[in-house]
C-alpha cells in the first residue's frame, strides 16, 4: 500500500467560530455596561416592629394635572409652601410631608418639592393610589 502525497496540507486556519464567540462577548459586555441606572438618593426609613404612639402633624401636599401645588386642599406657591414647611417644621421637627401627584402632573413639579423637602431636613414620603380602570 502507497501513501498518495497528492493531499495539500491546510495552510489556514477558518477564524469564523472565534469572531463568533468575540461578538458574543461582545454584546455581552455592552449590555452588561449600560444596565446600572441612575436615580434619586433617599434615605428609606427603617421598618421598626414597635407602633409608634407619637402623633405629629402631617401635611399632605399634591401636585395636579395642570400644574397647581396644593397644601391639605389650599392652592398655594413654591415660595409659600416652603415658608409653611419652614414655620410648621420649627414648631415639630418630626413632622411629616405627604406628596401626591396626580397621573398628568408634572414630574418636574414633584421633583421640586422632594428637592425642597430635602433642603429643609423635613421628613416625607411619596402617597401612592391605585388607579382606577
Amino acid at each position: 500500500m502507497q501513501v498518495q502525497d497528492d493531499a495539500k496540507p491546510y495552510d489556514t486556519i477558518n477564524v469564523t467560530p472565534m469572531l463568533d464567540l468575540a461578538y458574543v462577548l461582545l454584546v455581552v459586555f455592552i449590555l452588561m455596561t449600560t444596565a446600572s441606572v441612575q436615580g434619586l438618593s433617599m434615605n428609606l426609613p427603617k421598618p421598626s416592629n414597635k407602633p409608634s404612639t407619637e402623633k405629629h402633624e402631617v401635611r399632605i401636599v399634591k401636585i395636579t394635572g395642570e400644574g397647581r401645588v396644593l397644601v391639605n386642599g389650599t392652592a398655594v406657591s413654591m415660595q409659600e409652601l416652603e415658608a409653611q414647611l419652614m414655620q410648621a417644621h420649627a414648631k415639630d421637627k418630626d413632622m411629616q410631608v405627604m406628596i401626591q401627584g396626580e397621573a398628568r402632573a408634572q414630574y418636574a413639579l414633584v421633583i421640586a418639592v422632594v428637592d425642597l423637602c430635602n433642603k429643609l431636613g423635613v421628613n416625607m414620603g411619596l402617597a401612592t393610589s391605585k388607579i382606577g380602570i
